[in-house]
This record gives C-alpha cells, sequence and structure tokens, in this order.
C-alpha cells in the first residue's frame, strides 16, 4: 500500500498555515497569525504578503519537525490555489512550485472554500470523530464568502445560493466598524451579543429569491439607526452596544438559517454542516443545534481551530484529490475568485 505523506500550504489572506497530512490522518496544523492588520481596521494586502514571505519558511519548518517528516518523505505537496488575496496567494504557491520542483513530486491545488466543506472529515491519529455522511448541505460562511452548498461526494459540490452583495462575515466586520470596535469586529459582536436583548432593535430581512444572500441592506439598517441614535444620545452606542450587537447578530443569523431550512425540507436532507470562519460564531452554532432539534437535523459543527483559515482542511482536500491522481501542472498560477464547482 502506498504510503501518502502530504505538505499542505495556506495563504489565501492573513493566516500562513501549513500541516502535514500521513494516510488520511492530519498530524499537525501550524497557524502563523498577522497583527499588523489591527491598527488598520482590516487585513491590508500589501502588507498581508509580506507578511506571508517572513512566515512561510519557518511556518513548514515547523510543521515537517513536529511531524517528524522529512522533506524527502513526502508524496506531494497541496496550496490554495484561490480564492484569496492575490499577493497572499502568490507567496504560497511559489513556495509550493519550488519545493515540489526541488523534490520531483506532484502539486495539488486546492479551492480554499472547498476546503472549509471538507474540514469535517479532518481525522487525527489521537481520535476518530463522526463524520458527515452524503449528500449533506453545508452553509459556507466566511469574511469574503457566504455559500449554501449540496455536497454530494468528497469533490462533488454544487452551489445552490450565495450572497448577492456582501458576505455574512463582511457584514459582521463592517457592523463592529460602525460601532468603533477593534479589528476583527465579528468576535466581538459575538462576544457583546450573550450579554444584550436581541429584541431591543428590529432589523429587516432581506427578501431574495431561491437560496441566495443579501447583507447589504441590514448594514445600511444598522448605519442608520447608529446615526439617528447618536443624533439623539451622544452616548447611544455606548450605552447600548449589547442590545446592538445581539439584535444585529440574531437578524444575521435568522437571515442565514431560513435558507438552510428551506433547502433541508425541499431536497429532503437532514444531515446538515456549517464551514467557515463564522462557524465559530457562538450565536450561529446554537442557533444550528436549536433548530437541529426542531427538525431532526443531524449536526455537524467544526472544531474552532478548523474554522477559520487554516493548513489542515487544505491537507484533507490535498488527500481526497491524491487519491483521484488530480495533480496541477508546475505552470499552475493563483485565482483570486477561484471557482471549479
Amino acid at each position: 500500500m502506498l504510503n501518502i505523506t502530504i505538505l499542505a500550504i495556506e495563504s489565501s489572506c492573513d493566516e500562513t498555515s501549513a500541516a502535514v497530512i500521513s494516510n488520511g490522518k492530519v498530524l499537525n496544523n501550524i497557524i502563523a497569525s498577522q497583527s499588523v492588520h489591527e491598527k488598520y481596521g482590516g487585513v491590508v494586502p500589501e502588507l498581508a504578503s509580506r507578511a506571508h514571505q517572513k512566515n512561510i519558511v519557518a511556518v513548514v519548518d515547523a510543521a515537517l519537525k513536529e511531524a517528524n517528516v522529512e522533506p524527502k518523505d513526502l508524496t506531494a505537496i497541496g496550496f490554495t490555489r484561490g480564492p484569496g488575496l492575490m499577493g497572499s496567494l502568490l507567496v504560497g504557491v511559489s513556495f509550493a512550485k519550488a519545493m515540489a520542483m526541488s523534490l520531483d513530486i506532484p502539486m495539488i491545488d486546492v479551492n480554499h472554500m472547498h476546503a472549509h466543506i471538507l474540514a469535517h472529515f479532518i481525522q487525527t491519529p489521537e481520535k476518530e470523530k463522526e463524520i458527515p455522511s452524503f449528500p449533506f448541505l453545508c452553509l459556507t460562511v466566511s469574511g469574503g464568502h457566504t455559500q449554501l452548498i449540496l455536497v454530494n461526494d468528497f469533490l462533488e459540490f454544487k452551489i445552490l445560493g450565495q450572497t448577492k452583495d456582501d458576505a455574512v462575515g463582511e457584514a459582521f466586520d463592517k457592523g463592529a466598524k460602525m460601532l468603533g470596535l477593534p479589528y476583527p469586529g465579528g468576535p466581538l459582536i459575538d462576544k457583546h451579543s450573550a450579554l444584550g436583548n436581541a429584541k431591543k432593535f428590529l432589523f429587516p430581512s432581506a427578501q431574495v429569491d431561491g437560496y441566495d444572500f443579501s447583507f447589504s441592506g441590514i448594514k445600511t439598517s444598522l448605519l442608520y439607526l447608529i446615526r439617528d441614535g447618536v443624533k439623539e444620545n451622544p452616548d447611544f452606542i455606548t450605552q447600548n452596544i449589547n442590545d446592538i450587537c445581539a439584535s444585529y447578530q440574531h437578524r444575521l443569523i435568522k437571515m442565514l438559517m431560513a435558507k438552510l431550512i428551506k433547502a433541508s425540507k425541499e431536497y429532503e436532507i437532514k444531515n446538515i454542516a456549517i464551514a467557515g470562519g463564522v462557524a465559530a460564531n457562538s450565536g450561529l452554532r446554537q442557533a444550528l443545534q436549536k433548530e437541529g432539534e426542531q427538525n431532526n437535523w443531524k449536526v455537524f459543527i467544526p472544531e474552532f481551530q478548523y474554522c477559520t483559515d487554516n493548513a489542515a482542511m487544505i491537507a484533507i482536500t490535498a488527500h481526497y484529490k491524491f487519491l483521484k491522481k488530480d495533480f496541477c501542472r508546475l505552470n499552475v498560477v493563483p485565482i483570486a475568485g477561484f471557482s471549479d464547482y
């Protein structure tokens, strides 16, 4: 039996990450975060790519050493091709090319959004966890994407719906910025929401056909609420921060769950999963569990470390692509808007 050991690299945004997977078991998941963006209130692409250049050698070296794997033991190298920031992707793709050429091993290009979905199949040597059975529905929610996916197999996906404008993660972060919360603001809205009254302020739900989403309208509603509130009371935000966050988060989650419930009924699928950075949101996780109990769903929620960008999810996706001999050529280029559904 062929021993399959793959080094995986993730560099789509502001996390430099490397992981090693051996015969389907993820051995580690090394991540170097970038704090340089905090003072700018968001990710600065040029600074992100520079930080990747600084971090990638150390991160890959740490992943190999921790896994007790020599470069000569590698069977292939998997990497994020996109979607993501072009400068950040270039660093990861270029490093993967150079290493694959030096070792004369195949390269496996991975769609970042596919990888978020397959994070549910990550297994480690320490423990086996229950994984979704096919088909299942996956709500993929992040700072750059919001998609409702029908997953028929490890590499067979169908987009049922996606956002027409802003991603839900963007709605969280930009909402936080309006409230004066530091970057990244999404987790802070979640934190304040736990202390607030979700019925204090009413935000509208966008009416979008099918399974698509729209989050630009609710951002505008928050902007108007803050504008009018501060006009009457300069301390409006400070005095109402918990209730504003709770009400805003409640409506965003309701919009997500409405489409998920609709798809579950129409496709008669009871296996339901979430993925992506916003899958770490406690309100969304609780809402999914609640709906799961009411609708008799089998719910799958990834571990926190596999919600945000990480190389472990790239590794498991690369493993399944390796089994299909789905390799790419050395002239591969990153694609910022990569979509191969």
